[in-house]
């Protein structure tokens, strides 16, 4: 393989759905102790989703717990249950660069602004003929790193 031009610093989230957020807050504020820090409604992503924190900066993991605006329209960002996880990159351009030239298959709309502010950009689950290699079944947000983040793992 040829050298890469970025480096997976590490889980930047996971997005868990399900049709009744208060069931996940039950789970994961009340009895987990996590603490939401920041909220994201969009009809357009079909989303009402709670951003809690796990751990301590720069290393914490956003957890995402995320409701259906309307179950039955798309996307259904409660199937499957574990909807996707998010993962640092050091350069997000460069990355898409490189792996769309390699096969990469990414979901409609390139690199954006996420909903905790960070440029993302997702790996399809699934290849096509044209790009072949999706996540595998899983639903990959690479979102660029801060340089607190990059930082950290300067080496």
């Amino acid at each position: 393989m040829s050298t890469r031009a970025f480096r997976i610093l590490g889980v930047q989230q996971i997005a868990i759905g399900h049709t009744n957020k208060e069931e996940l807050t039950k789970l994961w504020c009340d009895l987990f102790g996590l603490v939401a820090v920041n909220t994201y409604r969009s009809e357009k992503e079909n989303v009402d989703e709670d951003i809690l924190s796990l751990g301590v900066a720069p290393h914490a993991v956003e957890v995402d717990l995320m409701q259906p605006i309307d179950p039955e329209k798309s996307p259904k960002v409660h199937v499957p249950t574990l909807n996707h996880i998010g993962l640092w990159v050091d350069n997000l351009a460069a990355c898409v660069e490189q792996l769309a030239a390699q096969g990469v298959r990414f979901t409609p709309g390139g690199i954006r602004k996420g909903a905790a502010g960070y440029d993302v950009c997702f790996i399809h689950p699934k290849g096509n003929e044209n790009s072949p290699i999706g996540g595998a079944g899983v639903l990959i947000e690479l979102v660029q790193a801060p340089p607190e983040v990059i930082a950290v793992h300067a080496s």
